[in-house]
């Protein structure tokens, strides 16, 4: 196989170029190379996917077996078809990495693959949307809908729609699981959202990255769900954090409606924790089906734990300030229960 990722040089792509690599294939990986290092072993070209002239520069480097577009998510569908249209005779397949905030019913109803999906026209500039007062849908999930339309536009039934929930795992840039492995390793009481019995589904990205390159070498198409079919409690994640840190913490197991009265934020303070009755639903029972294996979310803590205790650093990224509660906002809680 010969491939070109879109991306490749940090997290998600940065797994999936290695993973291509190990497979044998040939691997080209388009970036501004600003963010990251280009992988050892793959051809790298360099330019801005938002620039047309660079894509058909690009796209002379072709043909390839497929596209992995591992970069759309902070550009607009109008930006997601320039890069689909410029590439479409050098590719066969176009494996689009996107998300669950596509779906209309996203986070208040369980989804499966067939769910309805915001509508986006793919040509859409970056202000086609909006955020509903719940925080749903958001401007965000209508852009990614697009995206998805524009790519489908392009390359018909050769596109593949991966719609991972969370992905986590070692290099991870936003910082949610990060923030819960510090938080247990500092120790003392500190806050647990209750019911601790709450099922969650984050992905591994080292799953994420295999299904991808999966694709790639298959005849499949449209969309799949990309969340952990076990998932696993939330009491369970938060030992584990405890155990691999060998933190000597207590969790206080507090009700929804304490962090609500003292204006937790749910997803950010608390990285993981939101009520809404379809975050953790989300069928993947079509990706497992085509080959979707993801290992145990114990051994995804483990070795992020590994890698960050290694002296590991992700890419700078503004998303990693956003998460976690301040100390001191968490010790006035605590004090009050």
């Amino acid at each position: 196989m010969r491939i070109l990722v879109i991306g490749g040089t940090w997290f998600l792509g940065k797994y999936i170029a290695e993973g291509a690599l190990a497979r044998g294939w040939s691997v080209t990986t388009f970036n501004r190379g600003r963010s990251g290092r280009d992988v050892e072993g793959v051809e790298t070209a360099h330019g801005d996917r938002t620039v047309r002239e660079d894509l058909q520069a690009l796209a002379q480097l072709g043909p390839w077996d497929a596209v992995i577009d591992t970069s759309s998510s902070d550009f607009s569908p109008r930006t997601v078809l320039l890069a689909a249209t410029a590439l479409r005779r050098a590719a066969r397949r176009w494996v689009h990495i996107s998300t669950v905030s596509v779906y209309q019913d996203w986070p208040h109803q369980p989804l499966a693959d067939d769910s309805p999906l915001l509508d986006c026209p793919p040509d859409a500039d970056e202000t086609y949307g909006y955020t509903g007062e719940d925080g749903s849908p958001t401007k965000y999930g209508f852009q990614k809908a697009g995206g998805e339309r524009a790519v489908t536009e392009a390359f018909g039934d050769a596109a593949v729609l991966l719609r991972p929930g969370v992905i986590l795992g070692p290099e991870e840039y936003v910082g949610r699981l990060p923030w819960w492995l510090a938080r247990a390793k500092r120790g003392g009481r500190f806050l647990a959202p209750a019911p601790g019995e709450q099922r969650i589904q984050p992905v591994d990205v080292r799953d994420v990255a295999a299904f991808a390159l999966d694709q790639v070498a298959s005849s499949t198409s449209g969309g799949y769900n990309i969340t952990h079919p076990d998932g696993v409690t939330f009491e369970h994640f938060i030992n584990t954090c405890l155990t691999v840190t060998g933190g000597a913490g207590r969790p206080v197991w507090t009700a929804q409606d304490v962090l609500n009265d003292h204006d937790v934020k749910q997803w950010t303070e608390l990285p993981l924790w939101r009520t809404y009755a379809g975050v953790w639903k989300v069928d993947s029972s079509r990706a497992v089906a085509a080959g979707l294996r993801c290992r145990p979310i114990a051994e995804t803590i483990r070795d992020t734990w590994d890698w960050l205790a290694a002296n590991g650093r992700p890419v700078d990224h503004p998303r990693w300030a956003e998460h976690g509660i301040a100390p001191e906002k968490e010790a006035k809680i605590l004090a009050s229960l």
